[in-house]
C-alpha cells in the first residue's frame, strides 16, 4: 500500500497544465501591462487566447494565436507565444479605467479549453503641483490646457478643502495632488 501512495503522489500534487505567472496585475492609466502564462510540454502548437469576463467559459476572446509563435494583435492588445520557453505573453496597451476586470489566459483544445484567471487593475495617474507660502487658502484648480482663458477646469478646491477622492492637499509640504482615473 505504501508503494501505491508514493506512485500516486506526483499525479495528485502535479502542477497544472496552464498557470499565470501572476494572478493579479496592474498598469498605469494610459500605460501598458504585460501578463505571462506558462504551460507544460505538449501544448506548444495549440492556439493560445486572452479573454475578458468574469466567467471564462463565456468570456469574450480579445486576441488569439494561430498555434505558431507569430504575434497576434487585437484592439490595444497583443499575444505572442514562445514555444521553446512554453510561455505566452499578453500585452495590453493604452490602458483605460474600464480595462479593470477579470481576464483569462487560455489554451484551445478539444472539449473544454484550459483557462486560468488573472485580475487586472488600473492605477491612476497622480499629478502633483507645488505652491509657495501664503497660497494655502487660495482655490486650486486642475486644467489640462496651457491656455487658461479657454481651459475647462476638471477639478477645483474651495480653498484648503478637498474635492472627494480626486484631490488631496498637504499644507505642510505646500502641494496638492490629483488622481486621474478616467478619460
Amino acid at each position: 500500500m505504501w508503494l501505491l501512495s508514493v506512485l500516486l503522489l506526483p499525479v495528485v500534487q502535479g502542477s497544472p497544465a496552464l498557470m499565470a505567472v501572476s494572478d493579479a496585475v496592474s498598469g498605469p492609466m494610459r500605460g501598458s501591462l504585460t501578463v505571462q502564462c506558462r504551460y507544460e510540454p505538449g501544448w506548444e502548437t495549440y492556439n493560445k487566447w486572452w479573454c475578458q469576463g468574469a466567467e471564462w467559459k463565456s468570456c469574450h476572446i480579445l486576441v488569439q494565436t494561430d498555434g505558431s509563435e507569430r504575434e497576434a494583435r487585437g484592439d490595444r492588445v497583443s499575444i505572442k507565444d514562445n514555444q521553446k520557453l512554453r510561455v505566452f505573453t499578453v500585452t495590453m496597451e493604452e490602458l483605460r479605467w474600464n480595462n479593470a476586470d477579470t481576464y483569462w489566459c487560455g489554451i484551445e483544445r478539444s472539449g473544454t479549453d484550459l483557462g486560468v484567471e488573472v485580475k487586472v487593475t488600473i492605477d491612476p495617474v497622480i499629478v502633483q503641483c507645488h505652491y509657495g507660502p501664503g497660497w494655502e487658502t487660495f482655490v486650486k484648480s486642475w486644467c489640462p490646457d496651457a491656455d487658461l482663458n479657454s481651459c475647462a477646469i476638471l477639478v477645483q478646491t474651495t480653498g484648503s478643502q478637498l474635492k472627494k477622492n480626486q484631490l488631496s492637499i498637504d499644507q505642510k509640504k505646500q502641494t496638492f495632488s490629483m488622481a486621474i482615473w478616467g478619460e
